[in-house]
């Protein structure tokens, strides 16, 4: 599986941060790269969680979550919400829409109602059917090879 997961690493993909509401009330959000658009009618994504993550059981269970498409000024957040940090919130600019934890930094934002979770290996996966779609100019924050620090450069190339 090591083989498998070095070629992974070399498929370049955008970086997002998915939040919602714990049982609790408090605000929770995660890290991924495994994020995709799932379809146009109904618009709707198509997220993917690892089991080990603090931040699974409120998304397996949520009614609505909000995805953050980051963009290469939030490399920052980025780092905040792949680590193991208890309040990743503390110090960001962010604000509830309806129960989903809202980053004002990020270019995209799409909140979702979830339609369809199920799990598949060690991750579950997460359909969500986007109810607000909100998006602003950015360079996108890029992940290649293990690195969340690429971006794309004039002429289309790829850098660090």
């Amino acid at each position: 599986m090591a083989t498998f997961t070095d070629a992974m690493s070399r498929l370049v993909s955008g970086l997002a941060v998915i939040t919602t509401r714990r049982a609790e009330g408090e605000p929770c959000g995660l890290l991924v790269s495994s994020i995709c658009s799932y379809s146009v009618d109904p618009p709707s994504v198509l997220v993917v969680v690892d089991h080990a993550s603090r931040c699974h059981d409120p998304l397996a269970r949520c009614g609505e979550f909000g995805v953050h498409v980051l963009g290469s000024a939030q490399e920052g957040t980025a780092r905040t919400f792949a680590s193991r940090g208890a309040d990743k919130f503390a110090g960001l600019a962010w604000e509830w829409d309806a129960a989903v934890p809202r980053l004002r930094a990020a270019p995209i934002y799409l909140r979702c109602t979830a339609t369809a979770v199920f799990g598949h290996g060690d991750h579950t996966v997460l359909i969500g059917e986007v109810t607000r779609a909100d998006v602003a100019e950015a360079e996108p924050l890029v992940f290649y090879r293990r690195l969340l620090d690429w971006r794309l450069r004039g002429g289309g190339g790829l850098h660090p």
